[in-house]
């Protein structure tokens, strides 16, 4: 399956924020960092009109998304209890967004080899471009978490970064929304310890 390399069209993305809830955060390394970060690309998207979509796994269990998630504009938040996001809710929204399909999704949240890996998978199967947050994403184990990111690459997502994302919806400085964006990436992206050594089985990103 041939996918697109190109820009980001902003009138054709879609975000999707996965399962990043409180019951989590004892048992994820770096949840803190991951939310921070999560924090700055979901600005961003609010900032730049990026349509959102937020799931919460089993949330009568696992709780609501983290409270430093400012999602009020999400076009819904769904609870669900696949592991993809890829529900018939969720599938309803984005034809009602899109007339059918997003050309582009931006993927990140939890866990990194579970609901965010399946929720790829599914819309890979779909013939949209998945573009997997790295610095976004988050798992029990960090091995999980980069071996997934690995096996993502090789299925035809697009792995980056929340920075990398943010500037390429913006494309250019004299963008109206570039002094509010400015203001989001002036601090830098907190470290996620992501592999960068490419004989570790993990390819670089």
């Amino acid at each position: 399956m041939a996918l697109r390399r190109c820009h980001l069209n902003p009138k054709k993305t879609l975000f999707l924020l996965c399962d990043i809830q409180e019951k989590f955060r004892p048992a994820m390394p770096l949840f803190d960092n991951m939310v921070k970060n999560a924090d700055k690309l979901t600005k961003a998207g609010k900032a730049l009109e990026m349509p959102l979509i937020v799931t919460e796994h089993y949330p009568e269990k696992l709780g609501k998304t983290v409270e430093q998630l400012d999602v009020c504009h999400a076009k819904v938040i769904v609870g669900k209890t696949l592991f993809s996001m890829v529900t018939p809710e969720v599938k309803a929204v984005m034809k009602e967004l899109f007339q059918e399909k997003p050309d582009d999704v931006v993927l990140y949240g939890l866990e990194s080899h579970i609901c965010v890996e399946q929720t790829a998978i599914d819309l890979l199967a779909q013939n949209i471009n998945v573009y997997v947050v790295a610095d976004c994403c988050s798992s029990r184990l960090n091995q999980d978490r980069d071996l997934a990111l690995d096996r993502l690459r090789q299925a035809g997502c697009v792995i980056t970064t929340s920075e990398s994302i943010i500037f390429d919806l913006v494309r250019d400085k004299n963008n109206p929304k570039f002094d509010l964006i400015r203001k989001l990436v002036n601090p830098p992206s907190v470290d996620m310890e992501l592999k960068r050594n490419a004989g570790s089985g993990v390819s670089k990103l």
